[in-house]
């Protein structure tokens, strides 16, 4: 984890903090300053206009956005891809994971941004998972595979799933307490007790991302006991989901 990143994993349990302390620990990293002002005149913050300044871009969309897409950078940072595994697919998959993690979040009360931030990471476990075992990566990502199914395949065959392994890095990176819960238990959120809703929307999240675009079967296939424990309407989600492809702009983590 770069400093900067580190810093800024300080912040996530200061509900004071400010604009002026997020903008100062990020431009002490010009590089990751860059990255950032790229990434916000992108379409994944969805600005009109030119964004030239972190205050600008702060002042837009928020510290707490900001804060959550810098720690995306910086952990993009030490990802090491093994042989043979889809890049830009890992990406793809993660940020739609993260865009879906938010919008539930909205829906049920769980912070947006650190369900997203979550969502963003939850498969960065999986590339770990095949980083120390890369015998196991073809039987892993083989596709097709059915929403959930790649947990199934993880525990069998490494013996930990990738939330389990993410939480276990966010715990010595000394994330807040309860992110690492979520993370931890977000292939598995009915063995908590209680259930964590941040754990409920990641699941829910990664199974979406699963499939793709969300559509009235992909909802249908979602675990009705977690969607009620979460108060989410199944009928009414389908017709609010967010459009997948705005949500998967990957070129600030492919290049």
């Amino acid at each position: 984890m770069p400093e900067a990143g580190q810093a800024l994993i300080r912040t996530l349990s200061d509900d004071d903090v400010d604009t002026f302390t997020v903008c100062r620990i990020i431009k002490k990293d010009p590089a990751l300053t860059a990255d950032l002002l790229r990434m916000a005149n992108s379409a994944m913050f969805g600005l009109s206009g030119t964004v030239s300044t972190l205050e600008r871009a702060v002042s837009v969309v928020g510290v707490t956005t900001v804060r959550a897409r810098t720690l995306a950078l910086c952990m993009a940072r030490a990802c090491v891809f093994p042989a043979g595994f889809d890049r830009k697919r890992f990406w793809h998959d993660s940020l739609l994971c993260a865009g879906y993690a938010q919008w539930l979040a909205d829906l049920c009360e769980v912070d947006d941004q650190e369900a997203w931030l979550c969502g963003m990471m939850l498969r960065l476990g999986g590339l770990s998972l095949v980083q120390v075992r890369p015998e196991r990566l073809l039987a892993i990502e083989a596709l097709p595979a059915a929403p959930g199914e790649r947990w199934v395949r993880q525990r069998s065959l490494v013996g930990f799933d990738e939330g389990e392994v993410m939480a276990e890095l966010a715990r010595h990176w000394d994330f807040p307490p309860a992110l690492v819960t979520g993370l931890r238990q977000g292939a598995q959120p009915l063995l908590g007790s209680p259930v964590a809703p941040l754990a409920g929307v990641l699941h829910l999240a990664a199974r979406l991302a699963d499939d793709g675009a969300v559509t009235p079967a992909s909802v249908e296939n979602l675990p009705l006991i977690l969607l009620a424990l979460l108060k989410l309407d199944p009928v009414g989600l389908a017709a609010c989901a967010p459009d997948e492809t705005a949500l998967t702009d990957v070129s600030m983590f492919t290049i």
